[in-house]
This record gives structure tokens, sequence and C-alpha cells, in this order.
């Protein structure tokens, strides 16, 4: 992991889950780098829910996305958020 996305990563799990702000897991939207990743907590990343409060993008995603919008939405939020 490079110095820019170890800054990244650290920023987005200080940050806390994308949709609630509990504590997080890194989810990767791209294996290709580690700044394609988000952060959610266990059960909005993969502990199967699909309840009217909560729903895991494992192994909901097209649920999940549906609520909260696409993992690039979410990426590109945060990012907004870490520029300033």
């Amino acid at each position: 992991m490079n110095k820019e996305e170890k800054a990244w990563v650290r920023w987005i799990t200080d940050y806390g889950c994308v949709i609630c702000r509990s504590p997080a897991d890194i989810h990767h939207v791209s294996r290709k780098s580690h700044l394609e990743t988000i952060p959610l907590c266990p059960r909005h990343h993969r502990l199967g829910e699909n309840t009217e409060v909560f729903v895991s993008i494992h192994p909901w995603k097209r649920e999940f996305e549906r609520r909260h919008g696409s993992e690039k939405e979410l990426i590109d939020n945060l990012r907004r958020i870490y520029a300033k």
C-alpha cells in the first residue's frame, strides 16, 4: 500500500460507516486499488441482512444501491468530504 492509499484507508476507517457512521470494515469496490474502497459497518457490509433498517451489500448489492446509492456515488461523496 502506498502513502496515498494508507492516508485514504486511515481516513475512511476514522470516518466510520458511510451509511450510519458506526465503526467500519473496509469494503473494496475494486481490487486494483485501496483508493477504491468505502467504509461499511458489518451490518451494512457482510452480515447478510435485508430488513427495513439494514441492508448488507453482501449479498444484497442491488437493494443496497437502491437504498443508498451506487458504490461509485458513495466513493465520490467521500472524496468530496476528504478533499475539504
